[in-house]
């Protein structure tokens, strides 16, 4: 086999065969195919696309290119949640603890920010000490003594993953959905999770812009869960402003806190229609589980949860019962509405590089993040401003930074005399 033949089959839009994909992920993988004709494949698939067989294969293959989790001596039903990243999107620190306690176990590969889009990692390290590179066997003996356990991605698991989106990023390959369902779906695989939910964003803030191509993302993941025997779902929600009031590290864990406390927002509503989900996949009927969920928070269920998963990690519980205390950047700037009107559009991934500008995220991998760094909203969409009224407050322990951030943030937002039409913050669930 000559991977020139797979590259001629797919260029003249043939299916390829388990057998051509599996020799094309092992030719990326040992580094016997040059960059160059790896490239010229992605290009291929960009153009002519894959069908759900083709792109079930490349999972499989990437899958299996590296470690896969084994589930050891973990107990009960253990569940995943995959977030394809936005701004203020910290979901995962609400859902967890709420899953695990009403019985299922969270056994979860994070990752870092990276651009305008925050990672679950660098928020869970705001619990000050909070370790996030546990070994296999603390990661099993703490999914198994407090239900959950949340850590960083080996280097061992689908490397044929890395190679490609490294190759992908620089020949302008990114946006084609077999390629990004398959990259998703193939580390969400090499995990031991019986049931996978995954939260896929559409708007200004998201990798997919549109209703129509989150949709279709949406469906090629489901597909792929499908057919490798998980029980999977997708709710598709939108990025059109942040998620949650509180953007940076520390403040969006302090805004987590507070919903577990009682405080209901969008991320509040999110988080519930994921954790809904995931019970719905684990048998329990879902009028039940919007009631559990609800429960768990009323009755503080939930905040024990996360303070057993925290402190099982050597994070700083006290944080939990104090969240004013999280640290916060002693420089703040106000971002102030020029005249009248009404919020009408936010632009997410402008707010996101605003973050990003005041230290709070990643403009390269292997960046810094300064957790202090932050917004907190004060306006949504379609609330009525006067001038001068603060849309949000921006804060950082760098005055330079502070006006960079500003800068960006002043151009984020639009305000008109008319009352826009509000987004439906969930568009569609695929079950």
């Amino acid at each position: 086999m000559r991977f020139y033949d797979i590259i001629d089959r797919k260029k003249n839009k043939f299916e390829l065969t388990r057998e051509e994909i599996d020799f094309f992920v092992k030719s990326v993988t040992d580094g016997s195919a040059p960059d160059y004709q790896i490239s010229a494949l992605l290009m291929a698939i960009v153009l002519n696309g894959m069908t759900e067989k083709e792109t079930f294969y490349l999972t499989s293959a990437m899958t299996e290119s590296g470690e896969i989790m084994k589930k050891g001596n973990i107990r009960g039903i253990c569940v995943d949640k995959h977030s394809t990243g936005g701004v203020s999107d910290s979901t995962t620190l609400v859902v967890v603890p709420v899953v695990c306690s009403a019985g299922l176990k969270f056994a979860k590969l994070s990752g870092r920010g990276l651009g305008h889009t925050g990672g679950t990692l660098d928020k869970l390290e705001s619990f000050t000490g909070f370790n996030v590179n546990l070994s296999a066997e603390e990661f099993e003996n703490t999914v198994n003594t407090v239900g959950a356990a949340i850590s960083g991605q080996t280097e061992n698991i689908d490397p044929a993953d890395k190679k490609l989106y490294a190759l992908r990023d620089v020949t302008a390959t990114v946006d084609s959905i077999p390629l990004i369902a398959s990259s998703i779906m193939s580390k969400k695989l090499a995990s031991f999770a019986d049931i996978i939910v995954l939260d896929v964003k559409y708007g200004s803030g998201a990798f997919m812009k549109k209703e129509a191509d989150a949709e279709k993302l949406a469906e090629a993941m489901v597909d792929i869960g499908k057919r490798a025997g998980r029980k999977t779902a997708a709710v598709i929600t939108s990025m059109e402003q942040p998620l949650g009031t509180d953007i940076g590290c520390n403040a969006e864990a302090a805004g987590a806190v507070r919903i577990l406390k009682g405080e209901k927002n969008d991320l509040y509503e999110v988080s519930k229609i994921l954790a809904v989900e995931i019970l719905t996949l684990s048998g329990i009927e879902k009028d039940t589980a919007y009631k559990m969920f609800d429960n768990i928070i009323t009755s503080g269920q939930a905040l024990k949860k996360l303070k057993e998963i925290v402190s099982a990690q050597g994070g700083d519980v006290s944080l939990i019962d104090n969240p004013e205390n999280f640290e916060r950047g002693k420089f703040f700037c106000e971002a102030v509405a020029e005249k009248n009107g009404y919020l009408y559009s936010f632009d997410a991934e402008k707010i996101g590089l605003a973050n990003v500008a005041l230290g709070g995220g990643r403009k390269r991998k292997g960046d810094a993040v300064i957790h202090s760094c932050g917004i907190n909203m004060k306006i949504r969409t379609g609330e009525k401003v006067e001038k001068g009224q603060a849309v949000a407050v921006l804060f950082s322990p760098d005055k330079d930074k502070l006006r960079e951030g500003t800068d960006i943030f002043s151009k984020s937002y639009v305000i008109k005399d008319i009352k826009p039409e509000i987004p439906k913050l969930i568009y569609k669930i695929i079950e």
